[in-house]
């Protein structure tokens, strides 16, 4: 089952069970889904969704910390279960050490040296790390191993 799919039936559960909270995020991420699907007029692969998916990760965390900022508590506590439901869909998210050790090997890989080595190694890391990494996380742990 792919992910597109995996958000239909999990849409469709949720009005089921009357989650009315995860019904009301699954319908956000998939109106993201087929906008984008309307866009390219084909059905999305995996991996296109899986970039909608991180970047509405994205946008929520970002939101988050200007909600937190604000003494908005009750959107931040919204904005919190909606990450964590959206998470549910990512595959799992390297810990700090694995991403220490892919940057580490990419280094090597591509002999790296210095800052102005960046744009090289994080073109080659993305691919690696897609989905399953912040990319502010990646680019911090390549700035620690070029300086």
């Amino acid at each position: 089952m792919n992910l597109s799919e995996r958000l239909n039936d999990d849409m469709k559960h949720a009005m089921r069970s009357k989650e009315k909270f995860k019904l009301t995020t699954i319908r956000m991420i998939r109106a993201s889904v087929k906008n984008l699907e309307i866009d390219l007029k084909r059905p999305l692969e995996d991996s296109e969704v899986l970039d909608i998916l991180s970047r509405e990760i994205k946008q929520r965390k970002d939101s988050l910390q200007e909600f937190k900022k604000a003494g908005r508590d009750d959107l931040v506590s919204d904005l919190a279960a909606e990450i964590e439901i959206i998470s549910g869909y990512l595959p799992e998210q390297l810990t700090e050490e694995e991403i220490q050790e892919i940057v580490r090997q990419t280094i090597q890989e591509l002999g790296a040296s210095s800052k102005a080595d960046m744009g090289k190694v994080m073109s080659a890391l993305m691919p690696k790390t897609k989905g399953r990494a912040d990319g502010k996380l990646v680019n911090q742990v390549v700035q620690q191993f070029l300086q």
